[in-house]
Formats: C-alpha cells, structure tokens, sequence
C-alpha cells in the first residue's frame, strides 16, 4: 500500500469532510501560533536590513479553512515585527503543500481570498507584506523546493502519516490487526517495531529534504501526535487507535459488511512516537537544534461539552475514509456503517475515560536549520 496515494482527507465543505471535522486538528494549530511567532521575531530581528523577499512553506496543508491558519499567523506575525523595527515589509511566497489527490480547489478558493485580502491591505498600509501564492503538490517524503531557498517550514498534524506501510510486514504477510486476542498480543511487538522503524527512515528523510531546501537559520516549526510514554508501551497512542479502528473493520467483517480476507491486508500507515523517539532522529539526522520541545495536550482549548461520540466519529471518518474505501472498495453505505460502528464502541462512558487517560499528546517543536 503506498501511502502517498491513500493518505489524504476527505473533500469538499461537506458534513462528512476534514474541512468540517477538524476541530481538535484547528485547535494545535491555534497552539503553535507562539512558536510561529517567536520563530518569526528571531528570523526578523537577526536581519538588519530585512531580507527583500521571505518563502514560507506549510507541508501537510490539507483543505479547508486550516489550510491558512499558520500561513496567515506567519504574515501577521512578519507585519507586526516590521512595524516594530520601522522597516519595510519584504515581499513574501507563500508556498502550501500537501499530496496531488488533496482537494486542492477547496484550498485555492481561501487561498486567492487570503492573497486578495492581504495585498489590498499592502495598499491601504505601508508596512503590510506583498503576498504571493502557490500550491506545490506532491510528498514531503521527498524534495519539493530549490537549494536554500526557504525561510521558514511549517507543517501541523501531518508527519504521524508514514510514507508508506512497513515493507516487513507486507512481506511476512503479519497482519495490522488479529481478532484472536492471544494471537494480537503475540504480533504486536512485532507490528509496533516495523512502523517504529518506518517513522524513522521517513523522519530522517524529511530533515534531510528540508535541510537542503533551506536557508542557513531557517526556522521548521512541526506538530504531530505522539504519545506520553515510549511507544513500546501496550497503551500507546499508536496501539490505541490502530486496535481502534481495526475493531471497528473486525465487527463490520463479523456482519458481512466488509471482506474478511481483505481485512487480514488492511493497514493504516500511521505511527505516534514518544518525545525520546523524535529527539532522537533529530540529533541523529544533525542538520537542525531543537530551540523548544513541548508537549500539548490534544484537548486544551477544545470545548470538551461539544465532545460527544458522533463528533468523535466524524472526526475518524474524515481522517481515514480515503484509506478505507481505497482498501476495500467504494461502496454506498460502507462508510455511513463505519460511522454509526464507531459511534456505537465510543460510548459516552468510554470517551470520558479517554479524555482523562487518553496517552495521546501533540508534539510541537521548533527547529532551527544549522549553518
């Protein structure tokens, strides 16, 4: 299963699409705005004069009206410091990135209203940024932009998508998920391992790409979900929602509607890695210094009355339903019955168990590009 075709959020504004079901991914990005900021006060502050031009890039960029959330805190943030310094405004690229299949005329149509807004701004203001617009698609697993040519990186909710599901697994036939709970507790290690190692290989890869694509004391300000303690842990957030979602598939297999063998393939490329985890590639890739580490909790600043089950459903379908019917085939009612399934094992009780105990965090950082 190669993951850059699969991993991408449903479409349009819809009432089963991202755009509409991404609260707790809007909330995270509302914690970063500091760090994006403070990464912007550094970048201005070490320039006297202020560079003519900046490119700012957000990998990952999905749809919808977060599409622009961290882009639009960056320019805000680079209007406030020219004002402060008293020096005009450099001209900026706004580059938004995220996989071919990504509902990208969602995005152009905010994105175009953003630009509009912002340059009429620019006439009415002195010191208000000349604003230039692009969609670059295509995998952040790879080079997307020119040798050093990017100021500042910003990616939310993105890099816990691996590249591509662990080759050991596809290749000894291991399934992601086994109904015989004796048999799940044996292969789990196994499983947890393969995508431990797929996260590295990808993280390594994404520093390197973006190390060259960068300008020396370029800022990269990333979030993905992690987990509170090491990922070997049998209550791991990676455990949690891969064993999740596979219930789910299992009782619908268990009623006719969905294949059983298809089941035994089926796997999500997704991977939550402690705080120690990504330390540790980062120090090992070298090209990047970690200026703040912090962890957030995936629920702060989200109304937790609005939390109920059928929201906690839509949430999960909005993510995976590509994946899913990818996998398995489209069909009619397949997703409506994976919604109303999940709903059903989120019961209340549960969910208030998870929102005290849940081991899932965000992991922000702040890393800046070593001369």
């Amino acid at each position: 299963m190669d993951a850059q075709q699969t991993v991408r959020m449903n479409p349009g504004e819809g009432e089963t699409s991202y755009a509409r079901n991404s609260t707790f991914q809007s909330a995270e990005q509302m914690r970063m705005k500091p760090q994006i900021e403070e990464a912007i006060m550094e970048l201005c502050g070490n320039s006297t004069p202020l560079p003519r031009s900046m490119v700012i890039a957000d990998l990952g960029c999905s749809c919808g009206p977060n599409a622009l959330t961290m882009v639009s805190a960056a320019v805000d943030a680079i209007h406030r410091q020219c004002l402060e310094l008293q020096q005009p405004p450099p001209e900026l690229s706004l580059l938004l990135n995220d996989l071919p299949s990504n509902d990208f005329n969602t995005t152009i149509k905010h994105l175009v209203e953003f630009q509009e807004r912002k340059n009429i701004d620019k006439g009415q203001h002195g010191f208000s940024p000349f604003v230039m617009t692009s969609i670059v698609p295509g995998s952040f697993y790879g080079r997307l932009f020119t040798t050093g040519s990017v100021h500042l990186v910003l990616s939310s909710n993105s890099l816990h998508w691996l590249s591509k599901v662990p080759e050991d697994l596809l290749k000894n036939g291991i399934p992601m998920y086994h109904s015989d709970e004796q048999l799940r507790r044996k292969t789990w290690p196994v499983v947890l391992d393969a995508y431990a190692q797929q996260f590295r290989k990808d993280l390594l890869w994404f520093l390197e790409c973006r190390a060259q694509e960068m300008v020396p004391g370029g800022r990269l300000i990333v979030s993905l979900t992690g987990t509170q303690s090491p990922a070997t842990a049998s209550n791991g957030s990676a455990q949690q929602m891969l064993e999740f979602i596979a219930r789910i598939l299992d009782d619908m297999a268990s009623r006719g509607v969905l294949d059983k063998q298809k089941l035994k393939a089926f796997y999500i490329p997704l991977y939550s890695p402690s705080e120690k985890e990504v330390k540790e590639i980062i120090e090992e890739q070298g090209s990047f210094s970690i200026n703040k580490l912090q962890v957030h909790d995936p629920i702060a600043g989200v109304n937790k009355a609005m939390i109920s089950p059928k929201i906690k459903a839509y949430a999960l379908r909005a993510a995976i339903e590509p994946i899913i019917l990818d996998h398995f085939g489209s069909s009619e009612d397949l997703m409506d019955e994976f919604t109303n399934t999940a709903e059903k094992f989120n019961s209340q009780a549960l969910l208030q168990n998870e929102l005290t105990k849940n081991p899932m965090v965000f992991l922000a950082l702040s890393l800046e590009r070593q001369s």
